[in-house]
């Protein structure tokens, strides 16, 4: 799949193509139906899938400060749409000028003299331009004029998260952010992942026997809330079962928020300096300050326990 930062990066022979735009943070399962939708017309077209985004987040530039907690980075989300069949991805970088661009402008500058768009396939909301003062009606009339066909898909998709409300990253992300893990999952169609390097923290796990991977999460990462979570730590190729610790160490009176992975019966491992992912599988517990050591530790074994019966639940039933 090719990858595109900025319109100077697409080839200048770059011919028809079956585009969609969205920030898509996330990848969740109403984004893979307009993924698919797009790719499956660019094949019966004979055309590459082409999915356009932004970075950073457009409300940072709009209302600085607000950039919402990220699902997925943008190499993630590329990775995620190569799985669906996207050919390109195209990531905008947006800025304050870009964002002046009226929606007929928009629509020329990207789709038409550069992606040369035969098709373009988005979600009902879908808002662009200026102020989002375009929207897919303004869009299907401009079609009209530069020769290129709109197609609307429905991804209001729905299940148990959320009380049933209809997916979406802004739900996912309040999801995360309370801790439920399994309801994002429900949303996404694969656990909520953090990714970052492997740095040296306190070394407090390794001296009570319990070493954990300390990993500095990506800026604007979508952090569960503070507790133990049973999931996975990805490095080197490896899925490796993990109990998963989210919060400030109160036991130790510690203030810095942190992700850490203790890898479960696995001794000598040693991934600083790695670049590795977290995925979280299911809530364990909240955050607590223990009276003693003793208890931590005592308390610490019985979430491995537990962490070791959820991800195995998980693979077996993967199987």
């Amino acid at each position: 799949m090719q990858r595109w930062r900025g319109l100077e990066d697409i080839p200048q022979d770059w011919g028809r193509s079956v585009v969609t735009i969205g920030s898509y943070d996330g990848v969740h399962r109403g984004h893979q139906l307009i993924i698919q939708h797009t790719v499956d017309r660019a094949r019966e077209l004979g055309l590459p899938a082409v999915v356009v985004t932004f970075d950073p987040h457009p409300k940072e530039v709009l209302r600085p400060g607000t950039h919402p907690p990220l699902l997925a980075p943008h190499h993630r989300r590329a990775e995620l749409m190569a799985d669906l069949g996207v050919d390109a991805v195209l990531v905008l970088p947006f800025t304050t000028e870009f964002s002046n661009l009226s929606p007929a402008d928009f629509i020329v500058k990207v789709l038409i003299d550069k992606l040369r768009a035969k098709a373009v396939v988005e979600g009902p909301n879908f808002r662009f331009g200026h102020r989002a003062a375009g929207d897919v009606v303004f869009l299907a009339e401009l079609g009209k004029t530069y020769d290129f066909e709109v197609e609307v898909v429905d991804l209001f998709v729905s299940g148990e998260a959320g009380g049933g409300q209809p997916f979406s990253s802004t739900l996912t992300r309040r999801l995360v952010g309370e801790g439920d893990v399994e309801g994002a999952m429900e949303i996404l169609g694969r656990p909520h992942r953090v990714e970052g390097v492997v740095v040296r923290g306190a070394q407090r796990g390794r001296e009570l026997g319990v070493p954990t991977a300390n990993v500095e999460t990506l800026p604007h990462t979508a952090i569960p809330a503070d507790g133990v979570y049973a999931g996975w730590l990805h490095a080197q190729g490896e899925m490796m079962p993990s109990a998963i610790s989210v919060g400030t160490n109160p036991t130790f009176d510690g203030t810095e928020r942190t992700v850490e992975a203790h890898v479960i019966d696995r001794v000598g491992l040693d991934l600083y300096g790695l670049h590795v992912a977290v995925d979280f599988l299911a809530y364990v517990r909240g955050q607590v300050k223990f009276d003693s050591l003793d208890a931590l530790i005592e308390r610490m074994g019985e979430d491995i326990k537990v962490s070791r019966e959820l991800t195995a639940a998980a693979e077996a039933g993967d199987r």
